[in-house]
């Protein structure tokens, strides 16, 4: 046990000094590059919702693109990717949540620009992006997201393998964003209906609102990216993934982002999957029953040290968040950091000195 514990926090080192070494500068410049191409946007609400998603969910592209660190020969291109991707996420996220919009339809066609993202080949959908949403003069600002992450994706080696698990649970996110900006007379029991329909074996493991969870997540879809980046890909490695991100630390990495936003969801009124639980307590320990089983998964990889790393970094990440500091949450984090070992108190207190330092 010590010496798994050693290893890991070794390698958890090393990963953190060349992420922040190599990959967070990239991921600066791409952020700006993005936010200079927000001056081709004409239309005033889409200029200021895509700037909003830049400068407020800029933490999103800076901890997705650690999956930058998986194959170092290809770290470039996925930072680049990676940036593109969840920038359509996080801008998308925006219209739908901010645009006071509660169409259907205008959620769906918005949300096909993902899709196009993760075909490299065939073409994109651009022109029906916009086609239900009141605003639609981006001066080309999401085509051109959609086309940044093609052009890196038909240059991994092994893609094609990937492409049909990335796309089918980029499906599943797009549904989630359907439905959860949907009017809130309505949200909840399409919500669930979708979970009867779609959760198949999880239903007899997770409540609607945990899948619902899993699915708001586009860390798998980030792990498929940097595995594509392997000339081969050994059998069984996507179904591993697969089984361990979702929705172990999926539904881990949402859970904590619900779970540190609740008192400022319930002040602003706004949906909250955390507080769906009977009581605080159980929440407490749903996240950490997440995090057991998501260690236990990636443990069984090929790499695991990397896989370990994630699911580690995000407890460090999201309960180091100012937000987390709340009095109603301490002795509750303070109960699933030590549930979490000594290495993740340790991150925790380095998290928390990036961001005192603004680096995070």
């Amino acid at each position: 046990m010590q010496e798994t514990l050693n290893k890991d926090t070794t390698a958890a080192s090393t990963s953190i000094r060349k992420f922040l070494t190599l990959v967070l500068p990239q991921v600066s410049r791409e952020i700006k590059r993005w936010n200079r191409k927000t001056d081709t946007i004409q239309d005033l609400e889409l200029s200021r919702q895509a700037q909003s998603s830049l400068h407020w969910k800029r933490f999103h592209a800076q901890g997705g693109s650690f999956f930058a660190m998986y194959n170092t020969g290809y770290t470039t291109p996925l930072v680049t990717s990676i940036v593109a991707v969840q920038t359509i996420s996080d801008y998308l996220d925006n219209l739908c949540d901010r645009g006071g919009v509660l169409n259907e339809a205008a959620f769906r066609y918005l949300h096909l620009a993902l899709l196009d993202a993760l075909e490299p080949q065939g073409s994109a959908r651009k022109e029906s992006y916009y086609k239900f949403y009141p605003f639609k003069n981006d001066g080309g600002y999401l085509a051109s997201l959609v086309e940044e992450s093609r052009c890196c994706l038909k240059n991994f080696p092994s893609y094609h393998q990937v492409k049909n698990e990335a796309i089918r649970q980029a499906s599943l996110y797009n549904d989630l964003q359907v439905y959860k900006h949907l009017h809130p007379m309505v949200r909840q029991a399409r919500l669930k209906r979708w979970f009867r329909s779609k959760g198949g074996i999880l239903r007899s493991h997770l409540y609607w609102w945990e899948f619902a969870a899993a699915c708001g997540s586009t860390l798998n879809i980030f792990a498929l990216m940097a595995l594509s980046t392997q000339k081969e890909i050994g059998d069984g490695e996507i179904q591993k993934l697969r089984d361990a991100y979702f929705p172990w630390v999926c539904g881990l990495h949402i859970l904590l982002d619900y779970y540190i936003d609740q008192e400022e969801d319930l002040w602003g009124g706004d949906f909250n999957f955390a507080s769906c639980y009977s009581s605080p307590g159980q929440a407490e320990e749903r996240i950490k029953y997440f995090y057991q089983k998501a260690i236990q998964k990636v443990s069984n990889f090929p790499n695991p040290d990397f896989h370990r790393t994630i699911v580690k970094g995000l407890l460090a990440v999201y309960l180091s968040d100012p937000k987390a500091k709340k009095p109603l949450l301490q002795n509750s984090i303070k109960r699933i950091l030590k549930a979490g070992g000594t290495e993740i108190i340790m991150l925790h207190r380095f998290c928390t000195w990036l961001r005192h330092t603004k680096i995070l």
